[in-house]
């Protein structure tokens, strides 16, 4: 039996701000660090040895790792591959939610949010907050970055890098930990589940909650449970 733990980091300063925040490298707030070592004791209590760590290339995801990383007192470092960024908004990023939904309706926003494969309008590279003019994003080549994107178009680098850099490793016993996105786990979740489009647009992933699956040696799921109770989101994967 090995161990896959997913976590989708703290509170943002964005998400406290309810702006879309998508390729945006913004860091948590006091509350997402405090949700980041909550993970790591829960973590700690599983009493698991961890042999890898995976995060996406964004800021939150990395300090979310670093703080359950020092919880547990481990000092493996971690891999970083903007393939688990979170999804890009296009033209939605940095807008507030609330006010977008009084501006073309909460059935829109919902859309935009929610559906498999309806993408926002690209943002403009002219843009701050486009990934062109993100400074982490320098190496990564352009072709590869986005104006916009769809959950389908998130599941399509998710997934891929999943299968070729870990889905190995977990078939030769080695227990990971992936710290990443709201968009970016419900991607892997579809895969990993084989949730249909219907169902992945009901997945909602807390903040700062660890999803642990048990799988046996030909990746079959054997358990799956949050291990914040109080903060668990409903599975719809069973």
């Amino acid at each position: 039996m090995t161990h896959l733990i997913l976590i989708r980091h703290g509170q943002s300063v964005w998400n406290l701000e309810k702006r879309f925040t998508g390729w945006v490298d913004v860091d948590l707030t006091s509350i997402g660090k405090l949700e980041a070592c909550k993970a790591g004791e829960r973590i700690k209590e599983l009493n698991i040895k961890l042999d890898y760590f995976y995060s996406s290339f964004q800021l939150r995801a990395i300090n979310t790792l670093k703080l359950i990383k020092n919880t547990l007192r481990n000092k493996n470092e971690i891999i970083k591959a903007w393939e688990l960024n979170e999804r890009h908004y296009g033209n939605l990023t940095g807008l507030n939610k609330d006010e977008m939904k009084k501006k073309i309706g909460e059935k829109k926003i919902l859309e935009f949010r929610r559906s498999w494969d309806i993408r926002p309008e690209p943002l403009n590279k002219t843009s701050p907050y486009h990934p062109l003019n993100i400074k982490i994003y320098e190496n990564i080549p352009k072709k590869n970055i986005p104006n916009t994107e769809s959950l389908e178009d998130t599941y399509n680098r998710v997934v891929p890098y999943y299968k070729k850099e870990i889905e190995s490793k977990l078939s030769d016993q080695k227990s990971i930990l992936i710290s990443a996105h709201g968009n970016s786990i419900r991607a892997l979740c579809k895969y990993l589940f084989k949730l249909d489009n219907k169902k992945i647009s009901n997945l909602e992933i807390p903040t700062g909650n660890p999803l642990m699956i048990q799988l046996d040696q030909k990746y079959k799921i054997k358990n799956c449970k949050y291990l914040i109770k109080e903060r668990a989101r409903d599975l719809i994967i069973f």
